[in-house]
């Protein structure tokens, strides 16, 4: 069979206070058009369906449309499960009677142990959990630890395996070896919920969700985390988002990665004040883009964000690339008992390596004049 792996749509996210949920329907229209033109079997979510335990009314409406769409409207089964940024019971609500249009959502430890049969696979359908359900599942207390947890909940999964067929499993935890990016909720502690590879290598595939990077397992052909649809973070701005499409006809299974196209990309942009401002410097955004500015001056340029959103008016982060390191100077008795604006010009050149200019004196100069005056009332 052929099935889609995705996750991580992240549905009613925020991008530093911009609403992603046109970005996020586009994307879906997208993993849509690709599921129907490559024929697949089935669709994978590897979890974090949505951004938060407590979604808005949008971003439910949002998501049930999309699993709707895919799923009554396409007849495309559905695999899915909750992850760590879902509310697990909330999610879960009427999962017992989806499975009637094969939309199987599983959101508790206990029903990973019971594959789902499509065509010639078997899935083990895994939300994120911590180390105390699967203590309690199996009323062990010396399961404490997330890889003491998949040890147990592995075996248990390999006894149900049917071997005239393949395995998967699907799963939302950070697996050893890969790398976070800035937009995931880093829920380790001590590397509490890195799983080893090597316990997961009898199955013939591992679709995962958490990591918002499809290269996070790279030396892993078999084992791979989607990534997010879109960039959520400036750590990802250079990420190629995507789903991946696995046959299982063939030993091992065949992956191949289809990219999406952002609506509107996140670029990153380094370049002194004056050029970002310039009607005649081409840069490769749009004005829908979200932007994040890395500004290469050094003096103090006021109201500069309201003046770059003239032209870049998506930005999400703005930033000085050349920090200046300052060494505190030693002064005299003489030197402190200098005018004040003579003081203040000599920090100013201190602290920017720059002369305060002539309007900058001005000003500096009406500001001493008005304070002077506020204390002799």
């Amino acid at each position: 069979m052929r099935f889609l792996h995705t996750a991580d749509w992240h549905i009613g996210k925020k991008l530093h206070g911009y609403d992603l949920l046109t970005e996020q329907e586009d994307a879906y229209r997208q993993i849509k058009a690709i599921a129907l033109a490559e024929q697949v079997d089935a669709v994978v979510i590897a979890g974090d369906l949505y951004d938060r335990a407590l979604p808005g009314e949008d971003a439910v409406a949002v998501l049930d449309h999309m699993l709707v769409d895919l799923n009554r409207q396409e007849h495309l089964p559905v695999l899915a499960i909750s992850g760590n940024h879902d509310s697990a019971v909330r999610l879960g609500y009427g999962r017992e009677w989806f499975a009637s249009t094969h939309f199987y959502l599983k959101t508790t430890v206990a029903e990973s142990l019971h594959p789902v049969t499509v065509g010639d696979t078997q899935f083990f359908l895994l939300p994120y959990f911590e180390p105390f359900a699967v203590r309690q599942l199996f009323d062990d207390p010396e399961i404490r630890t997330v890889t003491q947890a998949m040890v147990r909940l592995v075996t248990a999964m390999k006894a149900a395996f049917d071997p005239a067929k393949k395995h998967v499993l699907v799963a939302h935890f950070f697996a050893a070896g890969s790398q976070h990016s800035d937009s995931e909720t880093l829920v380790q502690v001590g590397g509490l919920n890195a799983v080893p590879t090597d316990l997961l290598r009898d199955f013939d595939y591992v679709a995962l969700g958490h990591l918002h990077r499809k290269e996070a397992l790279q030396s892993e052909p078999t084992m791979k985390y989607s990534g997010s649809p879109l960039k959520f973070s400036t750590s990802e701005a250079d990420d190629t988002k995507g789903v991946w499409l696995v046959d299982t006809a063939t030993t091992p299974v065949t992956v191949t990665f289809k990219p999406l196209t952002p609506l509107h990309d996140l670029v990153v942009l380094q370049d002194s004040f004056d050029h970002l401002m310039d009607p005649q410097q081409a840069y490769p955004v749009t004005k829908e883009d979200f932007v994040t500015i890395g500004l290469t001056d050094t003096t103090p340029i006021s109201n500069v964000m309201q003046r770059l959103k003239t032209r870049f008016p998506r930005i999400i982060e703005l930033k000085r690339v050349n920090q200046l390191t300052v060494t505190p100077k030693v002064m005299t008795t003489q030197e402190t008992q200098r005018d004040p604006l003579t003081l203040m010009g000599d920090f100013f050149e201190q602290v920017t390596q720059h002369e305060l200019t002539a309007q900058q004196q001005a000003w500096a100069k009406t500001a001493l004049q008005a304070a002077e005056k506020g204390a002799k009332k």
